[in-house]
């Protein structure tokens, strides 16, 4: 990363325009490369497909508490200083900010002054934060292997693997579909190797249109094209030392793959429209959840920068091949969620995770992370249960029985439930026994694959028993499968 002011990158979150253009205006005379921005969902899309040095969060920005927008920054962009800008700055609100990682709560910047001097600040802390080695040793024990949440026997053939590249300085290629975790997969690599004391910059291939990907990483030189009024440090450059992380690296256009390919052979390159050779020590981490080996075959991706990049494949599995995790997953998202949010640590009602369990879950872990954030936030209590679950999960699960290893799984996560209140005024009681009867044999057929045979079993019951019960209460299978 560049040790001095120049060529700093900056992104001025600030609903008001007016005052954003002000900022952008001031830092540009200074040589800086700002951007801006004017609510939360862009601020966060911009720093997810620019690499900045600083942001300027302005207080109550469109889309998201404050506290959570530093939150989420912070935790995805550790790399990043983050200052909080407040024309009435509070004392709660400044501490509360300061907690989740902020470096500094400063009134708003009515001069040109008071706003260079606050940018002053932010890079000499950054500089010295970086002298210390304190913050890298931070970043790398969050992102040590022991911080990835899985039990199940795939992640652990992800983790042997983990350790056994780390030490190496090959590339590796990391595979799986999207939302599977392959940016922790890549900065467990880069904490437990010997540049973790280096710089990780990630880069989202897809993310970038392919105009402007040649530029973000090799970089450029002064009036190389319209628009460079200054050079600029690429990528690459930014992570000497250290390690690069090419995430979706497939869909990297033909142009790009051969400059990436000497890159990778020789270590050098050229910034657009510049002569002087530049020479790099990096190590390249690549991710993507496309068939190289499909593309190579379709002559979309180069054969020989395949097996550059292929020299150790770590394969991450999708969710519904690790089901396993996800009680453990489940605990650790709502624990982290009610806490970013200050609503408490949920836990969710054994119904609930059994249906989690049955869940083809095709986002994956983001897809799961989604939903219980959904959860934490709309449910009532600290029990979220199946009716707050939505519909196409509340409904009867479609998958097959659960392994051996995912009941266990679930026996062990899974609360008792607890017992049905009763109400003051009285119930039915014929009606909350046929309710409770019709759950065991939904849960019993759901459990089996709707095998009544084996529910049957399940159940202690003869199967002509559980026949008649079935069909005294209208149940039937899911869709279109058979009831067998």
């Amino acid at each position: 990363m560049p040790s001095s002011q120049h060529n700093v990158s900056i992104l001025i979150a600030e609903k008001r325009a007016a005052a954003a253009q002000r900022m952008q205006a001031i830092l540009a005379q200074r040589g800086h490369e700002v951007s801006i921005c004017q609510s939360a969902e862009e601020c966060l899309a911009l720093a997810e497909q620019n690499y900045f040095d600083l942001i300027f969060l302005a207080e109550r920005l469109a889309g998201a508490s404050t506290a959570q927008l530093v939150a989420r920054l912070v935790d995805l962009f550790p790399e990043t200083i983050v200052s909080i800008i407040s024309p009435e700055p509070t004392v709660p609100a400044a501490v509360e900010a300061l907690r989740l990682g902020a470096f500094d709560f400063v009134p708003d910047p009515q001069d040109e002054d008071s706003l260079v001097y606050a940018v002053e600040q932010a890079l000499q802390y950054r500089r010295l934060r970086r002298e210390s080695g304190e913050r890298r040793r931070e970043i790398n024990q969050k992102y040590d292997v022991q911080n990835i949440v899985g039990q199940s026997r795939p992640m652990q053939d992800v983790f042997r693997m983990i350790h056994k590249v780390a030490a190496t300085d090959a590339s590796v290629l990391i595979l799986g579909e999207s939302g599977t975790g392959k940016e922790l997969v890549a900065r467990a690599i880069h904490a437990q190797s010997g540049r973790a004391e280096r710089p990780l910059v990630p880069v989202n291939c897809g993310a970038i249109p392919a105009e402007l990907l040649e530029s973000e990483l090799f970089g450029h030189e002064k009036g190389a094209f319209t628009g460079a009024i200054k050079t600029r440090l690429g990528r690459f450059e930014l992570a000497e030392g250290g390690t690069i992380f090419l995430d979706e690296v497939g869909d990297m256009s033909p142009m790009l793959q051969v400059k990436l390919l000497r890159v990778l052979q020789e270590h050098q390159f050229e910034r657009i429209g510049g002569t002087k050779t530049i020479n790099v020590d990096i190590r390249v981490i690549a991710a993507t959840h496309r068939d190289l080996k499909k593309r190579v075959e379709e002559n979309t991706f180069r054969e020989d920068l395949y097996y550059r990049l292929n020299v150790v494949p770590i394969k991450v599995p999708p969710l519904r091949e690790r089901r396993s995790d996800i009680p453990l997953l489940a605990d650790y998202f709502l624990e982290r969620l009610g806490r970013l949010k200050g609503l408490g640590h949920k836990r969710l009602h054994a119904e609930v995770l059994e249906r989690l369990m049955r869940h083809r879950w095709p986002g994956n872990v983001r897809e799961l992370e989604n939903l219980l954030e959904r959860l934490v936030i709309l449910s009532e209590g600290d029990l979220i249960l199946l009716e707050d679950l939505p519909p196409k999960l509340a409904g009867p699960a479609a998958l097959p029985p659960l392994e051996p290893a995912e009941a266990a799984a679930l026996a062990c996560a899974a609360p008792t439930p607890p017992a049905r209140e009763f109400p003051d005024e009285g119930l039915d009681f014929n009606a909350a026994v046929d309710d409770f009867e019709r759950r065991l044999i939904l849960t019993a057929l759901e459990r089996t694959g709707w095998v009544k045979n084996q529910a049957a079993t399940l159940l202690r019951l003869n199967r002509t028993t559980l026949v008649e019960k079935i069909k005294k209460k209208g149940i039937n299978a899911p869709g279109d499968q058979a009831l067998v």
